[in-house]
């Protein structure tokens, strides 16, 4: 029997972490709250959660300061959870390394909904299919591999999460089309997004600190529509 899931609520209204708890405990998840900055740092390292669902107003250290110290760890995916609907405060949010932003209140099956959707993004690699199953695109000095999520540049493996591999393999797929942000919204994230698309700005923004432009190839924005991903080999 496989393993469940770990999921760490961090939410300083217990009444909230409770019922959040109740609802992914129904779904065969394994669950641990806690109600400030420290302890979700602290139940991180000895938890070792699948994914975290983060408040951003938490007393002592705040949920954007949680986030950036996660990230600055590791990739475990963050969905945050916030009353605030301000569009800077989702941008920020993800801008700090979060996958996913739900303003409260919020449906209890959107909820688990969204937990399961950024979990298979996070799946072990190797964990479906063989050898025809091998998704990779490559370029001069870049080579992105959907299987086992890895991406290469210059040689050298590059550091991306899920959603940004995912984003930059939809383009690369694709040499020379022009994709609109609400196109790579449905086709990345998979569900309607709450919010709006600098989401895809946000992820895109990210990418191209990482990977930048090549002689031969290279993201480009079509203003007032989307992206593509430029190449001369195409």
């Amino acid at each position: 029997m496989a393993a469940k899931q770990k999921i760490l609520i961090v939410d300083d209204d217990t009444n909230i972490s409770e019922l959040i708890s109740l609802y992914l405990t129904k779904e065969c998840f394994d669950t641990m709250t806690v109600s400030d900055g420290e302890a979700a740092l602290s139940a991180f390292d000895s938890y070792r959660p699948d994914l975290i669902l983060l408040d951003l107003m938490l007393p002592g250290k705040d949920g954007y300061q949680v986030c950036r110290e996660i990230r600055a760890r590791k990739d475990t995916p963050i969905i945050m959870l916030s009353a605030k609907g301000e569009v800077f405060d989702k941008v920020l949010g993800l801008e700090l390394g979060a996958d996913d932003y739900m303003e409260k209140p919020f449906d209890a099956k959107e909820l688990v909904a969204r937990v399961r959707a950024v979990l298979r993004r996070y799946q072990s690699p190797g964990s479906q299919g063989g050898a025809e199953d091998t998704r990779i695109v490559s370029y001069p000095d870049l080579t992105i591999n959907l299987t086992n999520y890895a991406v290469t540049y210059m040689g050298k493996p590059i550091d991306m999460p899920p959603k940004e591999l995912e984003l930059l393999y939809f383009l690369a797929s694709s040499p020379n089309r022009v994709f609109t942000r609400e196109q790579l919204l449905d086709n990345i994230w998979g569900y309607e997004y709450i919010g709006d698309t600098r989401t895809v700005d946000v992820h895109i923004k990210r990418i191209r600190e990482k990977i930048g432009d090549h002689e031969k190839w290279k993201i480009m924005t079509i203003w007032s529509v989307g992206y593509k991903f430029e190449t001369s080999e195409a």
